[in-house]
């Protein structure tokens, strides 16, 4: 049946949602007026911090992160004054020092930078938010630009986390997505972060990538373990060379079928469950003693832009080009071009120039779309009566629900949805039919049957 199931929606293009309502519904309505007044609004809340660096010495092929390369560090330098300005700027919108629990430094290569460069930010943003002293500050990094100098920086600096793109140990896949990184770079780095403290460690695995083969993705996986991080991110590589023109720099005719994608993930599931890891959500694996795979036996888990997280902030506060911000309000997202970016900051003005002002339905249905995705189990009725919404709102008329229940991969009890363990990698699948934006689910549904 597995098979019957990947054929019928297995190569149904969706959101991964990260966010509800996603990226698509943002608009100009929303700008930096709006992002000012709520920020004021946070008050007492705790908050999460996002920092985007958004430049690579060489660009991976399969990359779908908005970055840029250069091979010159003035660019860089540049930018970091302007997201300094942009830091200070941003916590004068609050009368008080918000209270800060998460740090993420994403890119691009956020380790791009000098050493020096990131212990001053780190102090900037500990000068201009009240930084909690068990705050978790994750980093993310390319193990073959990483310095021992940088490394120790980042102890220093107070990095609890890094998440290392190790992809795929496939010499041959490799030298396809222009991404050549030995095992003994990815060893050398992590080794480098255990030796300045830094013990939470993430390795990031991608599936459906040119060439890649069942039995390669197994001994990727097999060499990982053998660094023994405490997670992993296992993601299914996004082919959109519309939008992301180096992605043409891929043989499509190399491309694994979603028969194929499907039977990849699986393997690498099998060897990280069988070392022990526990699978958690659609895509990530923790150890059983790691606080990911606590907070998912405990109902405790969120999804946010960085994927499966622990935070439980209320609110996020995206810095440089292209982040993104959420507040109790909505969305906001800053200018996505580093240089529109910079021109607006250095002109005095907050770089907002598109978001989202959440309704009370898209808050009932952001959070049943983030338990489905979360615990692959939702309440309807329990999560809309608290929304203040009728208890049948989300299930009557859901035609898309009603094919999938018929199809024998999810359960319906009343208002309650179950997905078989068997198919959580059609969890998305599921969401998309709570998705009130998303205008072509239903008629693909329709098809499908």
């Amino acid at each position: 049946m597995t098979d019957s199931m990947i054929a019928k929606y297995g190569d149904t293009r969706l959101p991964r949602y990260t966010s509800y309502p996603t990226a698509p519904q943002f608009s100009n309505a929303i700008g930096a007026a709006e992002y000012s007044s709520w920020i004021a609004k946070i008050g007492g809340g705790t908050v999460s911090l996002y920092l985007h660096i958004p430049f690579c010495r060489s660009m991976c092929w399969y990359c779908g992160c908005h970055t840029t390369i250069t091979e010159r560090d003035a660019p860089i330098a540049d930018y970091l004054a302007v997201l300094r300005t942009e830091i200070a700027m941003v916590s004068k919108q609050s009368d008080a020092r918000l209270d800060v629990r998460e740090i993420h430094f994403g890119g691009g290569t956020p380790t791009i930078i000098r050493p020096d460069e990131f212990l001053a930010l780190m102090a900037l943003i500990r000068t201009r938010y009240a930084v909690h002293p068990r705050a978790n500050v994750s980093v993310e990094i390319d193990p073959r630009t990483l310095t021992a100098e940088m490394a120790a920086a980042l102890g220093e600096g107070g990095v609890t986390r890094a998440s290392l793109g190790v992809q795929s140990f496939d010499p041959v896949v490799q030298k396809a997505i222009n991404r050549i990184q030995s095992e003994d770079t990815t060893a050398h780095c992590v080794e480098d972060l255990r030796r300045n403290g830094i013990n939470g460690i993430n390795f990031d695995l991608i599936y459906g990538l040119p060439h890649q083969t069942v039995a390669s993705c197994r001994q990727t996986a097999q060499v990982a373990i053998a660094m023994r991080p405490d997670r992993f991110a296992v993601f299914g590589y996004a082919h959109i060379p519309t939008f992301k023109k180096h992605q043409r720099l891929i043989d499509e005719s190399a491309l694994p079928d979603a028969q194929a994608r499907h039977a990849q993930a699986e393997a690498i599931a099998d060897v990280l469950t069988s070392a022990g890891y526990i699978r958690i959500g659609l895509d990530h694996f923790a150890l059983p003693e790691d606080e990911l795979a606590r907070s998912a036996g405990q109902g405790r888990l969120r999804r946010n832009f960085q994927g499966y997280t622990t935070d439980n902030c209320d609110a996020l506060l995206g810095f440089g080009a292209s982040a993104i911000g959420r507040l109790h309000d909505g969305y906001v997202q800053n200018e996505v071009p580093p240089g529109l970016y910079a021109r607006k900051v250095m002109a005095g003005d907050l770089p907002t120039v598109k978001g989202y002002r959440l309704t009370p339905e898209d808050r009932l249905r952001a959070e049943v779309i983030e338990r489905l995705m979360c615990d692959f189990a939702v309440d309807l009725a329990a999560i809309s009566v608290r929304h203040g919404f009728p208890a049948d709102l989300l299930i009557r008329s859901n035609t898309g629900l009603q094919l999938m229940a018929a199809d024998g991969f999810i359960a319906l009890d009343g208002e309650k949805v179950r997905l078989d363990s068997a198919y959580r990698f059609l969890v998305r699948t599921v969401a998309a039919t709570f998705d009130s934006y998303l205008h072509e689910s239903r008629r693909t549904f329709s098809k499908a049957a």
